[in-house]
């Protein structure tokens, strides 16, 4: 009970599974404590991680860390083989002990580093918290009130001798880290706090006669995750104690935890497509930039052929501008091996009617024909005809004229 760290194990650890739940437990618990709650996250499908924390934790953040990173590693290992929801479900001082120093590991908050793949992967797979008689406001003098509470000691009536050596113990503890005690009071509400951005469910199950999870604080906490935008739902049990609300109302918790775990799958599942659909968006993306990048290359390369669909068979052989030199029969068979292959959608041409057509019409075809005898033909079929010019004086200023541009 006052040592220093503490110590996890699988409560439940089936081939088929809908999830996992990560059982941060109140301190001096001990497997007989918690095995009620693994039967009934066993009956839903779910397997269960358990972590018993140690008394000091909540004066030593260091060893809630190391806990902490321990968790992590063996929660990952598990992760990556099945990747599956996740959901913390802590009870009583679990949070303070633990579960927030996993929550700061990964968001990279913490000396303690991990692969920031694995925190990434933790990440996507929290799909939900649950909160039994927690969380609980660490006060200067809560570790007098938890040393000498049954559910921490596990007597409903302690020795007179055991109260007084918890109490000088706890007020010792109290007063040597008084300084530091604010500090880390603000940075443990404060992760608590930015759990929201994991987008998760909350489920606080609370009692209104609590004497360590005070009601008013559970309420201000519920009130505040809302605020920021939290999917919360409050249970509250009339007159059970502190981590005793399923003992009295099994029937009320085991619906209402039963539909967080739903909620949480269908959260994890939603999750999991829109990450999918960004990883298919990013393909598809990388795969146009490599037909435009391929289609550039073909582009700007001389000696590559331009492949596509083309609305003519012409094609064209050209020689590369290294075979090419003056002189050379371009359109012998040898050379043909070597050249490239074209595809021209269309050849150019000169339209009749234009200025250019218009020129050489008039440079070749004589506008004066007098000299000339045509005989006309009734068919293409005709045998070829002969044409003959009457021999007559030479003339130069005629030739001149129908020479000039």
């Amino acid at each position: 009970m006052w040592g220093f760290g503490g110590r996890y194990y699988w409560g439940r650890k089936g081939k088929k599974r809908e999830g996992i739940v990560v059982i941060f437990a109140w301190m001096s618990s001990q497997e007989r404590h918690v095995k009620s709650y693994v039967q009934l996250y066993s009956s839903l499908g779910w397997d269960s991680l358990i972590c018993h924390s140690q008394f000091l934790n909540l004066f030593f953040p260091e060893k809630a860390e190391a806990l902490a990173s321990d968790i992590l590693r063996e929660l990952l290992e598990e992760l990556k083989l099945r990747p599956s929801p996740v959901v913390f479900a802590s009870f009583s001082g679990g949070p303070k002990a633990c579960m927030y120093k996993v929550l700061q590991i990964i968001e990279a908050k913490c000396v303690v580093t991990l692969n920031l793949d694995d925190c990434k992967l933790v990440r996507d797979c929290l799909a939900g918290f649950i909160f039994d008689s927690s969380p609980v406001d660490f006060i200067s003098d809560l570790g007098r009130r938890f040393a000498v509470h049954p559910s921490v000691t596990g007597v409903s009536n302690p020795p007179r001798i055991f109260s007084w050596i918890a109490n000088g113990i706890s007020n010792s503890l109290d007063a040597m880290f008084l300084s530091k005690f604010e500090s880390q009071r603000a940075e443990y509400w404060q992760t608590l706090y930015s759990s929201v951005c994991m987008r998760a469910p909350y489920l606080i199950l609370c009692s209104d006669n609590d004497e360590l999870a005070s009601y008013q604080v559970i309420c201000n906490f519920t009130q505040r995750l809302r605020e920021l935008g939290g999917d919360v739902k409050l249970v509250t049990m009339n007159g059970s104690p502190h981590v005793g609300h399923y003992r009295l109302y099994p029937i009320d918790y085991q619906a209402a935890v039963t539909g967080l775990l739903g909620k949480a799958a269908a959260v994890y599942s939603q999750r999991i497509q829109l990450l999918e659909g960004e990883k298919m968006g990013l393909e598809g993306s990388h795969d146009e930039k490599s037909k435009i990048g391929n289609l550039k290359k073909a582009i700007y390369s001389p000696d590559r052929s331009i492949r596509g669909a083309t609305t003519s068979s012409t094609a064209l052989y050209m020689p590369s501008s290294l075979e090419y030199y003056e002189g050379r029969d371009v359109g012998s068979v040898q050379d043909q091996q070597k050249e490239d292959l074209i595809h021209l959608s269309k050849l150019p041409s000169i339209n009749a009617h234009g200025v250019l057509g218009q020129i050489l019409f008039d440079v070749c075809v004589p506008r004066d024909v007098e000299g000339w005898d045509i005989s006309s033909s009734a068919s293409f079929n005709a045998p070829p005809h002969t044409f003959s010019r009457r021999h007559t004086p030479f003339n130069p200023i005629r030739c001149i004229r129908r020479s000039r541009l």
